[in-house]
């Protein structure tokens, strides 16, 4: 699965999921007096290792992620619905850590020291889990299978661990300290970067989701060739190790912002004092209009009214989780359900899980469609397409990109065999011999001619009778099981033998070949690297897992050597008969060849539209939600919803968990229809909540603040006109003071010469306090 990474008009994708975008840039660093650094066609040079830091650490995230969930089944074994949880569980710690690393980043170390860090975490982790592919390590026996898979596991949830913090935590911070390289001069270059910095996003998860599954379909290995896991993770890997060192590499060109402090925890602080504040009130008849206006003991209006807006759309955020639940299943159930389909294009042949690489690339294409050409030809025709209305759409989009899924499996389902269940055994049979054979099996009887089988497995719960000619056998098998029971005579006698068959579809869309051997000496069989050892006279071999196309079998032996070619589709199995007049002169018409499980028939191209279907879903989802939060959110507090929108994502991937563990259904179809059941539930519910909503305008709402009140301008005016009229009484004391009696004249003019006769030792000092009071008695009280 392939993650959204579309360019909003905000400058972040739902890849990137920053919790700091180019809108977040803080003004006060971009003012501060910075040294210049050295730039190219006027952008600084360090944002050129910002972007190739970025494209290389995409391409080891999708890359690693590609064939994580075949990784899962295939080489450490396990089943579908623990495959997809585990994977589910790693794509939601994906998008938990975000958080973390944004708090570290802004409260703590700082986006430069963040980043290096925490890739330094991702590429170890990387490395862990190139380790944990190789089955060389822990293969004792050489067969190609692991002899302590807890080791592999133990390594595995290690790897992923690491691998979820790193890229988790670095991702609130490569976009902002790319935008941070720019002053207030640059903001055309800025956007221009955004555009080249989303690009590379674009470029890294796109080619690692077509060549990682490539060299995962190689084979590998010291003693045994299995399919290269290692090289698949490997390659991320070393990419993860470019990404760190380009990193560094340009360490002496960035410029490095100071930690500020993170909005997000003073929001949290100021919904949680709300929330303490009216508990302990809870018995008092204060009443408040909103519920955080319990907070106004503590912090300003201005940051409670920011909160409510904040509040309200996260609000909406609570049915989104639905849609999450849905569109990341394309990396789990989608690449499952494609290993069960015929991937045979013509000119190409796709691997399972390179269907993901159809989501970025209808992305591509989309995008521009839809904002240039479908959404004005809505206004054109003066339909108010709301942007939640929008949002309702995409869920609706969705929920039918499932219900394509079910209709889809329903059709692979009709081509795969019915297996025995616990309860019940399967058999073949095969008449190896060179007449006509009537066999009596249970309650069926068969004509069987030479070198034919019997065309269904049959099934039985108890031990049956199986009768040829005169001769009567009573077989029991073991339940759960699939078999093959050969007829052959040996040295005049009619002779049974039963050899147990695979129960399932052959692995990862492989062939399995076996070969009977009806001929009176030992053969050997090898198609390329595969080697079935020695096969005795009416002995099977052991099942060789070949690829499609027409492999070529060399049958040999001391006598001669001829080769014989099986054209082959995907996930068949055949058991080739070698008959008792083999001749190495005529081996292709000498073989008879016995279907076992019939290829995968239902072509990988139908599950195009169901991609189509979630793509659209997202463009209209996605894209518009976070413009329509950004629209309704202050504009201090965009990466608070960008760690909400996070969060919605994570908890999306844990419902695919809940699901997968807890609902227990028979069919995969099924399943497919619960979750778009749900969708369209949650839709509904969705589209009450949208019909309800009141569209604010941030920017309004804090210019309010910004103004005093209107109580306060009436105090403040009242103020003013007692303050007034005081400055008049004063005055008028003034004045009347300053008018001179000419007793009070002559008095003062007696008492300065007697001060100007007396000697400078007499006159003592002025106390400040009787000066003070001097001055009060003359102008009256202030």
């Amino acid at each position: 699965m392939v993650a959204t990474r579309v360019v909003n008009g905000f400058g972040w994708t739902k890849d990137q999921g920053s919790t700091h975008t180019a809108d977040m840039a803080d003004a006060e660093d971009l003012k501060k007096p910075r040294k210049k650094g050295a730039t190219i066609f006027g952008y600084p040079i360090s944002i050129f290792f910002i972007v190739v830091n970025e494209f290389c650490e995409r391409f080891s995230y999708y890359g690693m992620r590609a064939v994580l969930v075949l990784y899962f089944k295939y080489f450490l074994k396990w089943d579908d619905d623990l495959a997809t949880s585990i994977y589910h569980t790693f794509v939601a710690l994906c998008y938990l850590t975000p958080i973390l690393g944004a708090i570290v980043a802004d409260s703590w170390l700082g986006k430069f020291k963040t980043i290096v860090y925490l890739s330094i975490v991702y590429t170890v982790g990387q490395v862990i889990m190139a380790v944990s592919a190789i089955h060389d390590i822990t293969d004792t026996n050489r067969d190609g299978t692991p002899d302590n898979m807890t080791f592999h596991v133990a390594l595995s949830m290690v790897g992923l661990a690491l691998i979820a913090l790193g890229t988790g935590g670095i991702k609130p911070c490569v976009a902002a300290f790319g935008g941070d390289q720019f002053d207030d001069s640059q903001e055309k270059q800025r956007s221009t970067f955004f555009s080249i910095f989303y690009l590379s996003i674009n470029a890294g998860s796109l080619l690692s989701t077509v060549i990682t599954p490539i060299l995962r379909a190689q084979e590998c290995g010291i003693h045994a060739k299995e399919k290269c896991y290692p090289l698949a993770f490997g390659v991320p890997a070393a990419l993860m190790v470019v990404a760190l060192l380009v990193f560094i590499l340009g360490s002496g060109m960035y410029y490095k912002a100071a930690p500020k402090g993170n909005i997000l925890l003073e929001v949290c602080k100021c919904i949680g004092f709300a929330i303490s504040n009216r508990f302990k009130n809870r018995r008092s008849n204060i009443k408040k209009a909103h519920w955080l206006d319990w907070a106004e003991d503590r912090y300003d209006k201005l940051l409670i009214a920011q909160v409510k807006m904040v509040v309200k759309v996260l609000f909406l955020y609570i049915p989104l989780p639905m849609f999450w639940a849905l569109f990341d299943q394309q990396g789990s159930r989608w690449t499952l359900q494609a290993t069960t389909m015929d991937g045979d294009f013509g000119i190409m042949t796709v691997q399972p899980d390179q269907m993901q690489t159809v989501n970025p690339i209808l992305i591509l294409v989309m995008v521009p469609v839809v904002d240039s050409v479908i959404y004005p030809l809505i206004a054109k025709c003066k339909i108010n397409f709301t942007p939640l209305k929008k949002m309702t759409v995409g869920m609706f989009m969705a929920a039918l990109a499932f219900v394509s899924a079910a209709l889809v499996q329903i059709q692979i389902d009709k081509t795969l065999p019915t297996f025995p269940s616990s309860t019940e055994s399967q058999v073949k049979l095969i008449n190896m011999m060179d007449t006509t054979t009537t066999v009596t099996i249970g309650s069926e009887t068969l004509n069987m001619a030479p070198l034919s089988s019997s065309e269904e497995y049959l099934t039985f719960k108890e031990p049956f009778h199986l009768t040829v000619g005169a001769t009567t056998h009573v077989i029991s098998l073991e339940k759960g099981t699939r078999n093959t029971q050969i007829v052959f005579r040996e040295e005049g006698n009619v002779s049974t033998r039963t050899f147990l068959d695979i129960a399932s579809k052959p692995e990862q869309g492989a062939n399995a070949i076996r070969f009977v051997n009806g001929f009176h000496s030992d053969l050997n069989v090898t198609v390329g690297s595969l080697d079935t050892g020695i096969i005795e006279p009416y002995n099977v071999s052991e099942y060789l897992m070949v690829s499609k196309g027409n492999p070529q079998f060399r049958i040999k032996n001391n006598a001669g050597e001829c080769v014989y070619t099986q054209t082959l589709g995907f996930g068949s199995s055949y058991t080739l008969i070698i008959p008792s007049d083999f001749t190495f002169a005529n081996c292709e018409q000498s073989i008879k060849a016995v279907m076992d499980i019939s290829p995968n028939t239902v072509h990988m191209a139908w599950l195009i539209p169901q991609y189509f279907l979630i793509t659209a879903g997202e463009v209209v989802f996605s894209v518009t939600g976070l413009e329509f939060s950004y629209s309704q959110a202050p504009s201090n507090m965009k990466s608070v919803l960008q760690a909400g929108w996070l969060l919605t994502v994570a908890v999306g991937n844990i419902i695919v968990l809940i699901v997968a563990e807890a609902v227990e259904l028979p069919e995969q179809w099924a399943e497919y229809i619960l979750f778009a059941g749900l969708l369209v539930a949650v839709c509904i519910v969705f589209a009450l909540m949208a019909y309800l909503y009141t569209y604010v305008d941030p920017a309004q709402i804090e210019a309010q603040f910004a103004q005093p009140e209107p109580e306060d301008k009436e105090r403040k005016k009242s103020l003013e006109m007692e303050k007034r009229e005081l400055r008049r009484s004063q005055n008028k004391r003034l004045k009347s003071s300053k008018a001179p009696s000419p007793l009070r004249s002559r008095n003062e003019k007696r008492r300065k010469v007697k001060l100007s006769n007396r000697p400078s030792s007499m006159l003592a000092p002025s106390s400040p306090r009787k000066d003070s009071a001097a001055k009060e008695s003359c102008s009256g009280p202030t």
